[in-house]
């Protein structure tokens, strides 16, 4: 019997292990239900500026029997807000979001203060990680990093940085760059305080929205600089990418991260026939997780395995209002895999 921590390394380090991982790294694929803060009495949205609070909530997940790691933290505001942006922190039933931009052009990025990491929201999570890592060694640390198109679009109007890219492609590059800086310090502090795992999420970096062309010079550019980054920290690594992967199936294969998440609109079996070699992860439907019944979830999360997944996950954060009962049902599946083992 491996430990959680074992058995994820395993998976991402390309090896079998003795059955299938299940997990839910944290930021965007955030795992904080309204259920589990009433069962453990820590609460959103205090717990995103409190690193204790952070810690027990990210504890709460694994302790309640519903993934089998701790992850950290529960949003995608926090680079944004650290370079200047308006966050409203959100409450118990939705997540924190941008209100207000910093710059109105990607050519003056120069504008935008440098991630701090050692004050705001930015310390409390590497507090937390502080705190989980002193829970001991058998439990996987995921760290969570918003990728580098989505949190450009996030410190100013998104339709515009989308134009611009093409429009003003040197100064949009420096942008990139300037950002892509931050999320490395950031990620790189993030493993000097605890994390085994860097988790990568870039929801607005989907090929249907820039095409290959500029997913390749976009996303895969700068997520790349991250993930190698983080290998050379000694962390391994998920990079999470929403949306259709059909335009972009070969561009995505060259992301050198260890494992590749999708959303519930890719489907496993096709993922798997276009990436032969990768670790994939995913991706049980959410909205299954929080309208569907038990029974179906065990369903979906044997059938994502029976397709070609390495790692069971959500598909992307998990609803509020999604029952304990429903998302204990995906570890379950993987369980009954060990039984029949």
């Amino acid at each position: 019997m491996l430990t959680p921590k074992e058995r994820l390394k395993t998976v991402l380090s390309g090896k079998k292990a003795d059955r299938t991982p299940c997990i839910c790294p944290g930021g965007m694929m955030n795992m904080i239900t309204e259920e589990l803060m009433k069962t453990v009495q820590i609460y959103l949205p205090q717990a995103h500026t409190d690193a204790r609070m952070m810690a027990g909530l990210a504890k709460a997940v694994y302790e309640q029997g519903c993934f089998e790691n701790y992850g950290v933290p529960f949003c995608m505001t926090i680079e944004a807000e650290e370079m200047g942006a308006g966050v409203d922190m959100g409450s118990s039933a939705y997540e924190p979001h941008v209100t207000e931009y910093v710059i109105g052009t990607v050519s003056d990025w120069e504008k935008l203060p440098k991630l701090d990491v050692t004050k705001g929201r930015a310390k409390v999570v590497l507090d937390a990680l502080g705190i989980l890592k002193e829970e001991g060694d058998a439990v996987p640390i995921v760290g969570n990093l918003t990728g580098p198109v989505s949190t450009a679009s996030s410190v100013m109007e998104p339709v515009v940085f989308y134009k611009e890219l093409r429009k003003k492609n040197a100064d949009a590059h420096a942008f990139m760059q300037f950002v892509t800086d931050q999320l490395i310090r950031f990620g790189q502090a993030q493993i000097e305080a605890g994390a085994d795992v860097i988790a990568i999420s870039d929801p607005s970096a989907t090929g249907e929205i820039l095409g290959p062309k500029y997913f390749r010079e976009f996303t895969v550019r700068y997520v790349n600089q991250i993930v190698d980054a983080m290998k050379e920290a000694g962390a391994q690594t998920i990079v999470h990418i929403c949306g259709h992967m059909n335009p972009v199936y070969k561009e995505v294969d060259k992301i050198h991260s260890d494992a590749l998440s999708f959303d519930s609109v890719v489907p496993m079996k096709e993922a798997r026939e276009e990436l032969k070699d990768r670790t994939l992860m995913g991706n049980v439907s959410t909205y299954t997780l929080e309208f569907g019944d038990p029974d179906k979830v065990e369903t979906l999360a044997k059938n994502c395995v029976k397709n070609g997944s390495d790692i069971i996950a959500p598909a992307c954060g998990l609803g509020m209002h999604s029952p304990l009962v429903n998302i204990r049902a995906i570890l379950q599946a993987v369980r009954e895999e060990e039984n029949h083992a």
